[in-house]
This record gives C-alpha cells, sequence and structure tokens, in this order.
C-alpha cells in the first residue's frame, strides 16, 4: 500500500487530533493520522476523572469527553484516521506502518506531525532496592488495569511520586474501596499541580511525605512490606527514619518520558533537557518540513495547553504541505535557560516566522514566591513578567512581541527568573553602597 498525503499525523492522542484538525482547518487537503491503540483519543480514554477542557472549552469534561470532541472534529472535517497501526520509521516524509489488516504500509507526506505522547519511568528507571513480587505498577498501568480492564490492582496502597497521576490514583484507588497509606515524594516540594494536592490528597486525609523515598520493598509473592525513609538534601536515606507499611501495592509516579524512538532514529536532534525533539516557534524540528508537538516534546500538565501547541503545529503543516517556506537568510534565536529555569520550549525562534508574537514555555526548578521573569538578548532585558508564585509542577508560558524581538541584539535570548527575595537584597545591597559613598 502506497499513498501521498499533505500531512501524516503519528499518533491519535489529544496532540495528534489537534494538530489534524488544525492542519484540515488551514486547508491542508489529504490528512492522514496513524494511531497504535484500537481507538483514537490516547491516554484520555483511561483519564475517567474530570478537570479537562477549562481553558479550551470553557467547560469541565472528562478524558473520554475531551477526546470524543475531537475525534468528532475530526471526522466531520474529513481527517482520515488508520487505527490499529504501528509505525514502524519516519525517514523524512516517508512513514512506514504495519498492520494485521493491511500488512506493511508505505506512506509519503509532503509534511510530518510527530505525536507520539509519552511513558512512564519504571522500577528499573529508578533502581528501588528489595524483593521483585508482583503488585508494583507504574500509575498509569493500574489507571488502565481500573478505568479500562475492570481490574482492581490492590487494597492496601503506597504510592512513590507526587506526579499528577499517581495523586489522581491516590483519589481514584480510595473512591474503589482500597486504604492509600501514604504518598511519599523524593523532592521537598510536590510535582503534581495544586488542586490535585487538595482534590486527592487532603480531600480524602491522605498523607504527603516530601523529602521521603522508597528504600526497600518486601514480599515473596506479593507486595507485603515497603520501607520507607527521609531523605536529606543530597536525597540520600537518613538512617534511623525508616517507616514500615504493611501493603499490598506499590504505585509509581516517578516522571514521564517523551516517546521519542522514532525521533532518534530519524536522526532528529533533541534536547537533553526535555528529551523531546529541538523545536523552532512553529513546532519545526530541525527537520525541515516534520513537526513535532504535545508530550513527545516536552511533557505538559494540562491537556489544554497540549491542544493549543498541537494546533500551532497542525497550521504550520499544513503551510509546509502548501509551498510556504520560512526564508533561509531568516535571523534565527537560540533561546537559553539561566537561573532556576529547567528548560525552554522552543529551542529556537526564526524573527520572519513571528506573526505578532510567539509564545515561550518553560519551567523552574524549584518553588518561588514573587518572582520576576526575564527575557534577555546579548545586552538587556527586552520583556519582563511577574509572577506571584511558580512551581515545577506548572508550566509557564510568557508571551514575547515580535516588535521587541526585532529590536533584540546579537543571536541568543535567555529566559531567567529573578525571586523578589533577590530583587530586594541587590536593592538593599545598593543602597547600602550608596550610603557608604
Amino acid at each position: 500500500m502506497e499513498q501521498k498525503y499533505d500531512v501524516i499525523v503519528v499518533g491519535g492522542g489529544p496532540a495528534g487530533l489537534a494538530a489534524a484538525c488544525s492542519a484540515k482547518e488551514a486547508g491542508a487537503g489529504r490528512v492522514l493520522v496513524i494511531e497504535r491503540d484500537k481507538e483514537a483519543g490516547g491516554i484520555l480514554n483511561q483519564c475517567i476523572h474530570n478537570g479537562f477542557g477549562l481553558h479550551y472549552f470553557k467547560e469541565e469534561l472528562t478524558g473520554p469527553e475531551y477526546a470524543s470532541r475531537f475525534v468528532d472534529m475530526a471526522k466531520k472535517l474529513g481527517v482520515e484516521i488508520l487505527l490499529d497501526t504501528m509505525v514502524l520509521s519516519v525517514e523524512g516524509h516517508q512513514v512506514t506502518a504495519c498492520s494485521t489488516a493491511q500488512g506493511l504500509i508505505c506512506l509519503e507526506g509532503s509534511a510530518v506531525v510527530l505525536a507520539m505522547g509519552c511513558r512512564e519511568r519504571t522500577r528499573g528507571a529508578v533502581a528501588i532496592p528489595g524483593d521483585r513480587p508482583s503488585g508494583i505498577f507504574t500509575a498509569g498501568t493500574a489507571q488502565r488495569y481500573m478505568n479500562i480492564e475492570g481490574w482492581m490492582v490492590g487494597r492496601r496502597v503506597v504510592i512513590l511520586g507526587s506526579g499528577d497521576i499517581g495523586l489522581i490514583m491516590a483519589r481514584r484507588m480510595t473512591l474503589e474501596g482500597a486504604k492509600v497509606l501514604a504518598c511519599v515524594e523524593l523532592m521537598p516540594y510536590c510535582n503534581g499541580l495544586n488542586r490535585n494536592i487538595v482534590q486527592c490528597l487532603e480531600d480524602y486525609g491522605i498523607p504527603l511525605y516530601l523529602s521521603h523515598t522508597v528504600t526497600n520493598v518486601e514480599g515473596l509473592h506479593r507486595v507485603e512490606k515497603v520501607t520507607v525513609s527521609q531523605v536529606g538534601p543530597d536525597r540520600k536515606p537518613i538512617p534511623g527514619t525508616e517507616m514500615v507499611f504493611d501493603c499490598d501495592t506499590l504505585l509509581l509516579s516517578v516522571g514521564l518520558i517523551p516517546e521519542n524512538e522514532l525521533t532518534q532514529k530519524a536522526g532528529i536532534p533533541l534536547d537533553p533537557a526535555t528529551k523531546g525533539a529541538y523545536v523552532y516557534e512553529n513546532m519545526e524540528t530541525r527537520e525541515p518540513g516534520v513537526f513535532s508537538c504535545g508530550n513527545v516534546v516536552h511533557v505538559h500538565d494540562l491537556v489544554d495547553f497540549v491542544t493549543a501547541e498541537s494546533q500551532k503545529a497542525g497550521k504550520a503543516a499544513a503551510a509546509y504541505a502548501a509551498g510556504v517556506r520560512c526564508p533561509e537568510n531568516a535571523r534565527v534565536f537560540s533561546v537559553k535557560k539561566a537561573g532556576c529555569v529547567t528548560y525552554t520550549v522552543p529551542q529556537a525562534i526564526r524573527l520572519e516566522n513571528v506573526d505578532k508574537r510567539t509564545e515561550i514555555s518553560f519551567r523552574v526548578n524549584q518553588v518561588l514566591g514573587e518572582s520576576v521573569i526575564e527575557v534577555r538578548d546579548a545586552k538587556k532585558a527586552i520583556c519582563t513578567f511577574k509572577r506571584e508564585y511558580m512551581a515545577p509542577g506548572e508550566m509557564e508560558h510568557i508571551t514575547v512581541p515580535e516588535v521587541l524581538l526585532s529590536e533584540a541584539e546579537g543571536t541568543e535570548l535567555t529566559v531567567m527568573v529573578k525571586p523578589q527575595e533577590s530583587l530586594r537584597e541587590n536593592a538593599a545591597d545598593v543602597q547600602a553602597g550608596g550610603e557608604k559613598q
């Protein structure tokens, strides 16, 4: 089977569906979504809790409801969706896939959008010591077993990690009659959204142990005991702080990793900070005509942000398929991070491709109170933004006007965060210096 399309989207989750619909609305002819599962919607199909769509639809939806709206939208727009099909490789604009129904498929797109989502870190990735009994699940796996397959995974539960999936599963297990004994987090702060901390832990009286980790798992056939220890500033267990929980289940919510095996195989450069592809302002990768969006670029906290980012990628892919190219002599700014900033997306901005404004997303590496975000060129701050609160679990977004970018000097932009306390200290130092003079 060999076919040509204007835009081929790899992945039928919220990112892929939003990109496909956006490409179609932007004038693309044939648009194809390839999904390896039996249904489109991705991870949303197992997220039966509410809280989705507050930004995009201005109403509260469950995960399946949010996904179904985009599936319906895609069908109305004439997007082709190929289910139960596994993409094997992406080479330039050539996509090779296979399915039981059609065998090996070789497809060609004028543009390609990568939207494969992310996967969970496992026990092996975080090296938890102890026995290897059954009863240890990643939080997403447990969520699928309970919400899709209809299986109860345990009765007495300890959760390691305070990511959003772990917090949501703490509530889900409680509602199904299990006893969640503790949620344990290595860092001195929670990695989930504040609303999930309140709605999933505090409302159900589930204790959250910060600066703690699991140091031993005991059990012959099934988990019987889990040992939790406090950790110091070096994140190493402190002897004498052990707590032993009698439980039959350990859920792991220890982080997500963008699913970029196809991206790597295609030779597209990855950012070590995000584990996703380097992208420009319109989500185009270093491979011309290949775009990337959603959790495969960087892990988002809200699906509404995934949708917005993916629509940008879909629109740009449609433009590329129609022959619109960024000028080769375009002025390019590399976007760097400094201070408390963990990463930035995009990693580069082409000035000629910016229409009025461009958005930069980033995360901080610690909990901050009143702070100032600065975007600096080679000599000065070109724009600043104030925030009352920032945390690693919540992604930040800033919008930089094109007129300020055009006046920037040099070839680099640096995004940095200055806590208000340090600003006050600097002001005090300057004042003290003036008094001494």
